[in-house]
């Protein structure tokens, strides 16, 4: 590699440990990590802010946008409270009970609308029932990250990289339902079994809390039907076109930002006040990482980094399924899988070129597709949902470090990546 390669390498790595010992803050190490990269001519300004494969990835960013907008009105009307409360009641204060709940419900919901709106609309559903109810927010938070991207891996839409592995290889919606669902389906089963033992010192049940859980009666907390019944309405559509954009040929994040605009403008409510609840520190975040990953790219360096893991398969089927697997999802875990994805799915279509096409050796997308999804759990920055979600409990004043996060998220990704290859060899290498 070059010697700016090497620069670019060193400077990524910097970074990366400021933001994993909190010596900087996240944003700032980001921001600053992105000029350095402009500085010593790793990236430059054309490639950081308009390339679609080198850059800050606009997509991310306007959806991201446009959905913070959407939550921001919605909060306005007390359907969180609500559905807060309501969780709390079916759940009867049990504190697993709760978790399982919301859990489930975050992974039935990711597949059909994308990792970063569950997490959007579940996140501060999720902080007001646990403050009702007196339990700690962290640990919910990261469990339905968690969900989330495991939950997203199932569609073509569910998770960033499925869209963008799901264009490149030409597989479609019923392509993603008939391999990766059956996998998430275990997947989620045996986590939700996971949490029972990783979150298990947070479960403590109170009589008195449960008690007063009964009493408590969710429609109160509606403050403004009628603004409800619009946002209601556009939320609906907005679901509607994520799941149709496709057919539509419509960007997710056109959708989105047009939702959030148009809510706001039907809303009447004051844009300065609305605006405020955006999460601009997120988004300030996600621009810094953008730009630093595609330094990498334009540097060369993560397609030497997949280059490498291709040639040392030597033309293997089991041995590649198992190293995109494996090794997609240590990249994935670093860089953010968006980036990661977009870049190495160039390399994965000549493997599976050069290995038969797209007929047997068809399924090493989808060992591609599991690893850089189930990647996403590793650390903070592994998936926009994850960052997202940091950024969230920030803001509502619960700190989230880098190793509170990981040394769940580590375990998690390792038992799942573990289950996704036992999958495929079962379903495509000894029972094919």
């Amino acid at each position: 590699m070059s010697v700016t390669a090497w620069m670019t390498v060193v400077v990524f790595a910097a970074v990366y440990v400021l933001i994993a010992t909190e010596i900087v803050h996240r944003v700032a190490a980001a921001l600053g990590g992105a000029v350095v990269m402009l500085v010593i001519g790793a990236t430059d300004p054309e490639h950081a802010f308009f390339s679609e494969h080198a850059g800050i990835d606009w997509n991310v960013i306007f959806l991201l946008l446009g959905m913070m907008l959407i939550v921001a009105v919605l909060k306005r009307t007390g359907i969180f409270e609500y559905i807060a409360l309501t969780a709390a009641k079916l759940a009867r204060g049990r504190p697993y009970r709760l978790m399982v709940l919301l859990v489930v419900a975050t992974a039935v919901l990711s597949p059909w609308l994308d990792n970063v709106t569950t997490v959007l609309l579940i996140a501060p559903v999720t902080i007001l029932v646990c403050r009702r109810l007196g339990y700690p927010v962290v640990p919910y938070l990261i469990a339905e990250v968690m969900a989330c991207n495991i939950g997203g891996a199932a569609t073509l839409i569910g998770d960033p990289p499925n869209i963008m592995i799901g264009s490149r290889a030409d597989l479609s919606f019923n392509d993603f339902l008939v391999h990766m669902t059956p996998i998430v389906i275990v997947l989620m089963v045996i986590f939700v079994l996971m949490c029972r033992v990783l979150f298990r010192k947070h479960f403590h049940f109170d009589p008195e809390m449960a008690d007063a859980v009964a009493d408590l009666r969710p429609r109160d907390e509606i403050k403004d039907t009628k603004l409800l019944a619009v946002s209601g309405t556009i939320v609906i559509l907005v679901m509607a076109a994520f799941v149709l954009h496709t057919a539509l040929h419509i960007e997710p994040s056109v959708v989105a930002i047009t939702g959030g605009l148009v809510l706001l403008a039907a809303s009447r409510l004051n844009a300065t006040a609305v605006a405020k609840d955006v999460e601009w520190e997120t988004l300030a975040f996600f621009t810094g990482l953008f730009v630093m990953v595609g330094a990498l790219v334009q540097t060369g360096v993560i397609g030497k980094l997949g280059e490498a893991a291709a040639s040392a398969t030597e033309g293997q089927l089991l041995g590649t399924s198992m190293a995109l697997i494996f090794g997609s999802a240590v990249p994935s875990a670093v860089i953010d899988n968006i980036p990661f994805v977009a870049s190495v799915s160039p390399i994965v279509s000549e493997i599976v070129a050069a290995a038969g096409g797209k007929g047997e050796a068809g399924m090493l997308w989808w060992s591609f597709a599991l690893g850089a999804d189930l990647g996403g759990n590793a650390t903070i920055i592994a998936s926009s949902a994850n960052v997202v979600v940091i950024g969230i409990a920030e803001r509502e004043g619960h700190h989230i470090s880098f190793w509170q996060f990981s040394r769940i998220g580590l375990v998690v990704t390792a038992v799942t990546l573990s289950v996704a290859g036992l999958y495929v060899w079962l379903r495509y290498f000894a029972l094919a």
